[in-house]
């Protein structure tokens, strides 16, 4: 190459070089300064340097053992080489490394280490935990080691045992090439074929091979205690491992041990020659595929198979205790339920756990909260909403909560440059609540915080009062948060950023100028130019919106900012927003995991947590494989300044004990430290959850025998009303009180079927006991026949009052039906099944859809069925079912069906309407269709007056309904039930006439 062109390469590498230092320099640059802000510099420090600290310890080690048997090589080079053809081919290239030997290895070895290095810092959480392990306290039931051991250890030893077999096999294909271009190997000529001094180098890196081999064997025993080896499907050493493989891995680690002896003693202080070096090579791979495949597979096929369950059974034990221990669902309460009775009992109607039944489901009402809780079209409640519970007038209650955020892929094009986007939309405000078993007017939620305006005014869409307060309700860390936010005082004449409107005056906007903690200060011309860089934004060097007092907010969602200052911990897929000490902080749930667990079942994190809501609002966990799991760190995000905590929620975690002592000790919060008002908001974690229910779909079962059957195993249902989706039932949040619990709580429940059937099979329950996690399995007698959730849903449906009903919410197709959470309570040693029912008016995407009834039934899922206006109508209709066919309940009666929350049961619906009645119904229409009206036309104040008719004329019809139904009481159901169109509760989506 000519030296134009050298020059060339040179400086084309040089550019690249810089500009991926400059890269790499920036990144870290700015992640430093996030980590200043944030208070968590010890994590980036101490990360930044494990890594750096691996990348060259093992890139060095590496490359000086490859490098330095390379040398060797080249030393040991015979000085005179017998005269051959071949050598006379080879000496081209000993002229060409020859001069340069040194440079070519160098260039080699640095090739080789940098790889090496990258490899090595991925494992930097592996060091950590080994150089901080801790103890678990609990000895695996096969060699009586500490469980920590594998934890914390056994990762990094193999890791580190994968890296010498790497340096070796290199070094031997390396000293191998050295001593074939410089003569040391030859294969034509007289003589010997490899000289005395290469046969002792290459045999000795052989030899060195075969000794990693043995210990390789030695950790291959521990290995069988994390691998799937035991029947059916279960992880941990079996019979066939702890009495075949086990004793052989020992043999032939000691087998490895003496023919790496006899490799160096034949081939060098011996018999000087390969043969027998090869032939005790050969005897080890003999005795590998015999003592380690042969025998074990014949003790399997001749002892073990015939047998299997009872060969098996002591193995099945290790792995049901170990799973149960490694996942925290040892101390399962299982109680058996019998749900032997089928009629509503007269005290259900005034059950506080039925009352408390939630009916607004999180996963429908998000279009609700958005279209009524916001005057801007840019405001947004995400996919889905929260439950959390909060103490109202004396009353612990739960309530459907969601934070009102700006979604950038609502503005509209002119609110999307540069300056409105990052400037003036910084930030939504409030957090809007409604109580879980509370409707308000037309099908809407009952709102009772996050108003807009300064006051409110109560009506039957809301309270009108801040009944759960917040002091800061301005959200600039949020779950919606996507794009970088430029605050503090970006116009030194006024304020610009966009607050929230007045409510006096509609058009009118107040403007506001952030004065918290939050954001990366950018006022110096280096920030700037760095973030400029970053970012590719001119902008923060050019707009005058960017000055001395100017902060920068980046990874704002709450679930990325934990998880930068927590790498180690897995974060829960639903943050949820709380109002805590009169601040809005989101609440995450983090998980520390392991899997390398002695014999605990192995599960995919994505597999597991999957369900109905997942990607709807709801994050998918990553496609981990964990064999441990610990809900041990309940994280919070503020979300007007964005400042992390890391509570200690579970003290006794080992693997959490490790890492906070791996930065320093204090990066996680002592559990006796956290606020009592913050933990009045902890829940349990639903991800967490899911993995525990899924796995008590089998391991409930202790029995080893029995687990080996199979025949007790459970399933969790698909979702109710869309059972051939094979998407899982979502778990629910309710405030209840359960059989044996001593007062209401808070808790997540689920049901679960037989494997392969739909009727139910049990109730799991989840909760917070003082403060500590509580598993709780409510078990109905394999005899019983009480329906699943699919069952019960297809039940209800199907009942032909029902059904005329459901076809009229749907106004001949016009609009559709949509079911909320289907919701099993045993109550009164019963099932009482909740089911909301919503209506969405035609097929547009941004129709909300109302809740316009309650699906009710209690028992069989059959027999007593209601479609009730509300909750409480509904408890009512079916004790009023209850007891007038209380007698003959059991015997397949299906006539008591169809009841609208009135109390009347049996019969059909009248064929024609009473004239009051039709002429309400009439009315109602009318107004439906002038707010539908009133809507698309996006004139707020004509839309409040027809929402205000609507309440009329709704009020009128139900007035004109009771008198219906009072004065034909033998008649089946009420008047709602006719064919009238306008009979139905109004499936139009109306935000609150407040706006």
């Amino acid at each position: 190459m000519s030296r134009r062109g050298r020059v060339t390469v040179g400086v084309l590498v040089g550019v690249f070089l810089l500009f991926t230092l400059l890269g790499w320099g920036i990144d870290a640059y700015t992640d430093y300064l996030w980590y200043n802000e944030v208070d968590f510099v010890n994590v980036f420090s101490g990360v930044l340097i494990t890594r750096l600290v691996l990348f060259l310890a093992i890139g060095l080690a590496v490359a000086l053992v490859i490098g330095a048997n390379l040398y060797l090589a080249y030393r040991l080079r015979p000085l005179l080489r017998p005269h051959s053809a071949e050598q006379a081919t080879l000496e081209r290239y000993r002229m060409v490394i020859g001069p340069r030997l040194g440079t070519w290895i160098t260039v080699l070895c640095v090739i080789i280490g940098f790889f090496a290095g990258l490899s090595a810092q991925g494992r930097w959480k592996d060091w950590l935990l080994f150089q901080n392990s801790q103890p678990f306290g609990v000895v695996d039931p096969q060699f009586k080691v500490d469980i920590g051991f594998y934890v914390f250890e056994y990762p990094l030893w193999r890791y580190l045992l994968g890296v010498a077999f790497t340096a070796v096999v290199l070094s031997v294909l390396g000293a191998l090439a050295v001593h074939y271009i410089f003569g040391g190997v030859r294969l034509q000529g007289v003589g010997d074929r490899m000289t005395t001094a290469a046969r002792a180098h290459l045999t000795t890196l052989v030899a060195v091979f075969v000794l990693l081999k043995a210990v390789a064997y030695v950790l291959d025993r521990r290995a069988l205690l994390l691998e799937q080896h035991v029947s059916p499907g279960l992880y941990g050493a079996g019979y066939t491992d702890v009495n075949a493989l086990l004793p052989a891995k020992e043999i032939l680690a000691y087998i490895s041990i003496v023919v790496a002896i006899a490799i160096i003693v034949f081939s060098n202080a011996g018999m000087r020659n390969l043969v027998w070096p090869g032939v005790s090579l050969a005897l080890l791979a003999i005795s590998a595929v015999a003592i380690g495949g042969i025998y074990p597979l014949a003790v399997q096929n001749f002892s073990v198979k015939p047998s299997l369950a009872d060969k098996e059974a002591p193995y099945i034990q290790k792995s049901i205790n170990a799973t149960r221990a490694a996942f925290g669902i040892t101390s399962t309460d299982i109680e058996p339920y019998t749900a032997t009775n089928v009629v509503p009992p007269g005290s259900l109607s005034t059950d506080t756990s039925a009352e408390n039944v939630r009916v607004i489901d999180p996963q429908l009402v998000s279009q609700a909260f958005t279209q009524s809780q916001q005057s801007r079209g840019f405001y947004d409640f995400g996919k889905k909403l929260d439950v959390d519970r909060y103490e109202v007038n004396g009353r612990t209650s739960d309530f459907v909560v969601g934070a009102r955020e700006i979604n950038d892929d609502k503005l509209t094009t002119q609110q999307r440059n540069w300056l409105n986007r990052h400037t003036v939309y910084t930030h939504g405000y409030g957090l809007v609540a409604a109580p879980a078993n509370n409707v308000g007017c037309a099908g809407l939620p009952y709102f009772v915080s996050g108003f807009l305006g300064t006051s409110g005014q109560a009506s039957a869409c809301s309270s009108g009062t801040e009944e759960i307060k917040v002091d800061q309700p301005r959200i600039y860390y949020g779950e919606q948060s996507t794009e970088y936010a430029i605050v503090g005082q970006t116009d030194k004449a006024r304020k610009v950023e966009f607050d929230r409107p007045q409510e006096d005056n509609k058009n009118a906007e107040e403007l506001y100028t952030y004065d918290g903690k939050g954001g990366v200060p950018i006022g110096s011309f280096l920030r700037r130019l760095v973030f400029s860089i970053k970012l590719t934004e001119s902008n923060f060097l050019l707009s005058d919106a960017v000055n001395d007092n100017s902060k920068l907010m980046y990874i704002r969602d709450p679930r990325s900012r934990v998880e930068k200052v927590a790498p180690f911990l897995t974060i829960d897929g639903d943050p949820y927003p709380a109002a805590v000490d009169g601040r809005i902080v989101w609440i995450l749930d983090g998980y520390t995991t392991s899997a390398s667990y002695p014999y605990s079942q192995k599960i995919n994190l994505a597999n597991e947590t999957k369900d109905e809501l997942t990607g709807q609002g709801q994050f998918a966990l990553a496609r981990d494989d964990v064999n441990y799991m610990r809900n041990s760190v309940k994280a919070t995000v503020d979300a007007y300044d964005g400042t992390v905590k890391l509570y200690e929620f579970d003290d006794q975690d080992p693997v959490l004990k490790a890492w906070n002592k791996a930065f320093g000790g204090h990066l996680i919060i002592p559990k006796a430290e956290t606020p009592t008002s913050l933990e009045d908001h902890f829940r349990y974690p639903q991800d967490l959850f899911k993995v525990q229910r899924n796995l008590l779909t089998k391991f409930h079962v202790t029995d080893p025998r029995a687990f080996f059957s199979g025949q007790d195993f459970w399933q969790v249902p698909n979702a109710p009303d869309a059972p051939s989706s094979n998407v899982k039932q979502p778990p629910y949040y309710l405030n209840v009180q359960l059989p044996k619990q001593t007062g209401t709580q808070f808790q997540l429940t689920a049901a679960v079927t037989p494997l392969n059937r739909e009727n139910l099979a049990a109730l799991v329950s989840a909760s917070y006991v003082d403060n500590q996690p509580k598993l709780q399995v409510y078990e109905l007698p394999d005899q019983t026949v009480i329906p699943g959730p699919i069952q019960v849903h297809r039940n209800m449906t199907a009942n032909a009052a029902v059904l005329q009903q459901l076809t009229l919410l749907s106004r001949n197709g016009q609009s559709q039906v949509l079911y909320g959470n289907l919701v099993s309570l045993p109550v009164s040693d019963g099932i009482l099944y909740v089911e909301p029912v919503y209506v969405k008016t035609g097929n547009q995407d941004n129709a909300a859809p109302l809740l316009q009834k309650v699906l009710m039934s209690y028992g069989d899922g059959g027999t007593y069925v209601v479609l009730a206006d509300n909750l409480k109508a509904g408890l009512q209709a079916l004790v009023n079912q209850g007891k007038q066919n209380g007698n003959t309940s059991g015997n397949g009666n299906t006539g008591n069906t169809g009841n609208t929350g009135t109390g009347n049961t049996g019969g059909t619906p009248p064929a024609t309407l009473p004239t009051e009645l039709a002429q309400a119904a009439a009315e109602l229409d009318t107004a439906i269709q002038n707010v539908k009206t009133a809507q698309q036309s996006g004139d707020f104040a004509k839309y409040g007056e027809a929402l205000a008719a609507l309440d009329t004329a709704m009020t009128k019809f139900q007035n004109a309904q009771k008198a219906a139904n009072s004065a034909t009481p033998s008649v089946g159901p009420s008047a709602s039930a006719t064919p009238s169109a306008a009979a139905s509760t109004p499936a139009t989506p109306a935000p609150s006439a407040s706006g």
